[in-house]
This record gives structure tokens, sequence and C-alpha cells, in this order.
């Protein structure tokens, strides 16, 4: 898959995705709720919230927040680390798994509309 952005292009793009994922009806996440969101998923690793934090530059507090409101929509999900019961990673959830491949295809979708004009 590849995309060609110049000039304005990639802003339309983005424009048609996001009317698209409005029209789907489909939970309404902030950019950072995305951003954390395709961390989670797209970077194999464990995640911390003080790991997120420190990735994307903002307060533990903040991505706390943001974990709150993935976890009630069942986006992601905190499990306790067994080994240290102290610690807890913030995991993928099969629900999450979905809304992204959904996402990716309105991506591609809107590409196509785009290419088709």
């Amino acid at each position: 898959m590849e995309f060609e952005l110049s000039g304005h292009a990639g802003l339309r793009l983005w424009k048609k995705t996001l009317t698209n994922i409005v029209l789907k009806k489909g939970p309404d996440l902030t950019t950072r709720q995305l951003s954390v969101m395709l961390m989670v998923y797209l970077e194999p690793k464990q995640h911390t919230v003080r790991g997120l934090a420190a990735a994307i530059d903002v307060s533990k507090p903040v991505i706390t927040r943001c974990i709150d409101s993935l976890s009630i929509l069942g986006l992601v999900k905190r499990v306790r680390d067994e080994n240290d019961r102290r610690s807890v990673f913030i995991t993928r959830t099969v629900k999450g798994a979905v809304f992204l491949s959904d996402f990716a295809e309105m991506i591609e979708k809107s590409n196509e509309e785009a290419k088709d004009k």
C-alpha cells in the first residue's frame, strides 16, 4: 500500500478518513487516545503508563485518564505484572484490534476515493 501525499493531499486524506469514521458511528477518540492506541498495538513491547507518558512527553496523569477512557470502551486493558504485582501493563484487546483494523481499512478506502477524483 502506497500513499501519495503532496501539497495538502495528506490533509484531504485525513479529513476524508475522519469523516468516514464519524459516519460509521464508531468511538470518537481524541488524537491523544488514538496515539496511545497506536503505540500499544504497533510497538511490540510491554507498555506502562510511565513509558507511554515518556514516549509522547506528557504527564502520567494524562496517560492514566487516556487509558481510563480507552478501557471503558474496551479498546485496551490493564494487566497486573505477575512477577511484580506493583507494575501494571497496558495491553491489547480483541475489540481494540478490530477497531484499528477497521481504521486502517478506512484510511485505505479514503485514499482510494481520493485517487478516483
